[in-house]
């Protein structure tokens, strides 16, 4: 069984769209800092990608999660693998996602998060799939593409950690 890939969103429009993101953000943040918060590993190379057109003081970190829960389906318990190297209490904070689908596990997230006291916490995503929601507290604030129901890779999604390195987002096909 092999698999092949297809292109969904052309690394020409995902660069456009980033830089598009990074300018809203700029504008609502005007006049402050901004603490960025990558979650890893998908959200690296969109994460680099955004901060460059960032054009306010802004800081980075990052954090590792998994969700686990028992059998194959996340419960989206959140297990912190790797957190914060420095506290956010009273600092306008954005999470930097690769994709949304369920929102569970973000959602149990900002719940950790909101308790560190941020000033503020939003959430920044390149792709969503509101279609798949299973919470409705996951509020998403800037959206890079809304996506079918598809299992996409590239641009720091992978399939089996293979994939990440595409420069733009395709559609993986399985072959029978």
């Amino acid at each position: 069984m092999g698999e092949s890939v297809s292109v969904l969103i052309d690394q020409k429009k995902v660069e456009e769209r980033i830089a598009e993101l990074g300018a809203e953000i700029s504008r609502d943040y005007a006049g402050r800092s901004l603490h960025m918060i990558c979650i890893l590993k998908g959200g690296v190379m969109f994460m680099c990608e955004l901060a460059k057109h960032v054009t306010i003081p802004m800081t980075m970190d990052f954090m590792c999660c998994s969700s686990y829960g028992g059998g194959t389906v996340s419960k989206g318990i959140v297990k912190i693998v790797k957190d914060l190297d420095e506290p956010i209490e009273g600092r306008d904070v954005l999470i930097v996602e690769d994709i949304i689908d369920t929102g569970r596990t973000l959602s149990h997230l900002f719940k950790i998060l909101e308790q560190r006291k941020p000033a503020s916490l939003k959430l920044c995503t390149l792709l969503d799939k509101p279609e798949r929601r299973v919470v409705d507290d996951v509020n998403v604030d800037y959206t890079g593409f809304q996506v079918e129901d598809e299992f996409v890779v590239g641009y720091g999604l992978d399939y089996d950690q293979r994939y990440r390195n595409l420069p733009y987002i395709g559609v993986i096909h399985f072959d029978d």
